[in-house]
């Protein structure tokens, strides 16, 4: 399995909401201090297992608004205080990550199901869509004569994550895009004949 593929789809999952949102109260521009409302820029590199499994090295920083819940928790809270310019290791336990390893995201699936253009293989990952048309990767874990077993568990639940971040900037995040008004109706009074 391609732990650096699962961790970008991960990732992603938990920067998902990318609207940025101007918190009041927040710090002033000028401190450059990860706090509530600021949009941070970042750069990482995350290690499960003492494995390199992604980095922004050589590639785009990351960006997220700090307090609106983009990050995976423990991730957002080791970042709060940080000015840009600073760097430090993070060290998030499973709780505060992508949780624990659930035996209840494994679920036995009739084969028969399956487009008959696949080739099952134990580790393969799998698009699942549930009835509401949303999409969820699941791994192969274990094939057996007319079932499979479906992992819908996060790749790296129950992980420690070690991440190196190097804050590149912080700002105030831009004010999020009003919301069109709704349509006042308007109540006449009755007119009598």
């Amino acid at each position: 399995m391609n732990k650096a593929l699962w961790f970008a789809a991960g990732f992603a999952v938990c920067v998902m909401g990318t609207g940025m949102v101007h918190a009041q109260g927040v710090a002033p521009a000028g401190d450059k201090v990860v706090a509530d409302g600021m949009k941070v820029t970042f750069d990482y590199t995350l290690t499960v297992d003492k494995q390199q499994v992604e980095t922004t090295q050589g590639k785009k920083p990351l960006e997220y608004v700090q307090g609106q819940k983009m990050l995976i928790p423990g991730l957002e809270k080791q970042l709060a205080g940080m000015k840009a310019g600073e760097s430090k290791t993070v060290t998030v336990k499973p709780e505060d990550a992508y949780g624990a390893v659930r035996a209840d995201a494994v679920h036995e699936m009739d084969k028969a199901k399956l487009p008959k253009d696949i080739t099952l293989k134990v580790g393969m990952v799998l698009e699942m869509q549930d009835p509401e048309g949303r999409s969820y990767p699941a791994v192969v874990k274990e094939i057996k004569d007319k079932t499979f077993l479906l992992d819908f568990n996060h790749p790296l639940a129950g992980k420690e994550l070690t991440f190196d971040v190097k804050i590149v900037a912080v700002e105030l995040a831009p004010p999020a895009p009003a919301a069109p008004a709704a349509p006042v109706a308007a109540t006449l009074p009755a007119v009598k004949k």
